[in-house]
């Protein structure tokens, strides 16, 4: 009797295309159970890794960030007041997020600023419970986001959604520069369990992001907006890192995501004044 399989139970032998694409489609689902609370497949839950996540994970963004980004254009187009529907919109992400960046930017502001030593900072970062610092960072991130959609809706509705879209890919892809230039400070924490992302990896979704936010906001905000975004970026993440590496010695899965909601600011701040 031969001992060779049925042709449908053979091991399926993929060629270069097909496996990378798999990975990039395991890679994006595995970023959108780590960054998201959408419903993914069935399949068994993979151990999360940063450095895997990093180059798909401007594709990532752009499916967390579209039926918020569709709300607000869709809303505005059937004559919902701009700032209202703009409110609508950031409260779905949050939802979309599991409020993700929020709850990480208001322990980071808390622990940074609310601690005179590292291990004390620590300690105030891991409790649940928000105090001043993080109360108030919680809610001027609202409030400019909000105020922020709400004017660039109030003008074309199309741009608001895009742009905000493009502000997604680059902040969340931007914000993991952290993991590749600081070691994690803390052991059993979110970003020491997920690994830290190798240069190689950070670069490719660098690139992915810059593109697709190109892509998103430049027909908006021209090349000139777009290419200060970039810049507004890359400065918000080496002046974060600096005082991380201050203040912390290290990163963690809070001020990773601090760095995500301060970038998305900054890159609005400047897509504001160009579109």
């Amino acid at each position: 009797m031969s001992d060779e399989l049925p042709a449908a139970d053979r091991p399926r032998q993929d060629n270069g295309g097909n496996h990378a694409g798999a990975r990039l489609r395991d890679d994006l689902v595995m970023g959108l159970r780590f960054f998201s609370r959408l419903p993914t497949s069935d399949r068994p839950h993979e151990k999360p890794n940063l450095s895997r996540m990093a180059p798909a994970l401007p594709f990532t963004s752009l499916v967390i960030g579209v039926l918020p980004a569709f709300l607000l254009m869709g809303a505005c187009w059937i004559g919902v007041p701009s700032f209202f529907a703009a409110a609508l919109a950031v409260a779905a992400l949050v939802i979309t997020t599991g409020a993700m960046p929020e709850d990480a930017l208001a322990d980071a502001m808390d622990g940074l600023f609310g601690g005179a030593t590292i291990e004390r900072r620590l300690e105030i970062m891991k409790d649940s419970r928000h105090g001043t610092f993080g109360v108030s960072a919680l809610c001027l991130y609202l409030v400019l986001r909000v105020t922020a959609l709400g004017s660039l809706a109030a003008i074309n509705p199309l741009a608001a959604g895009s742009v905000w879209l493009a502000a997604g890919v680059l902040a969340r892809s931007g914000a993991l520069w952290l993991s590749v230039d600081l070691p994690a400070a803390r052991e059993g924490g979110a970003s020491a369990s997920a690994g830290r992302v190798t240069r190689r990896d950070f670069l490719i979704g660098a690139v992915f992001a810059a593109i697709l936010s190109f892509v998103l906001a430049g027909p908006f905000v021209s090349v000139l907006g777009w290419f200060l975004g970039l810049l507004a970026v890359a400065g918000t993440a080496w002046g974060w890192t600096w005082l991380c590496r201050r203040l912390l010695g290290g990163q963690t899965g809070d001020v990773i995501g601090a760095l995500h909601a301060l970038s998305e600011v900054a890159v609005l701040t400047v897509f504001l004044v160009f579109a």
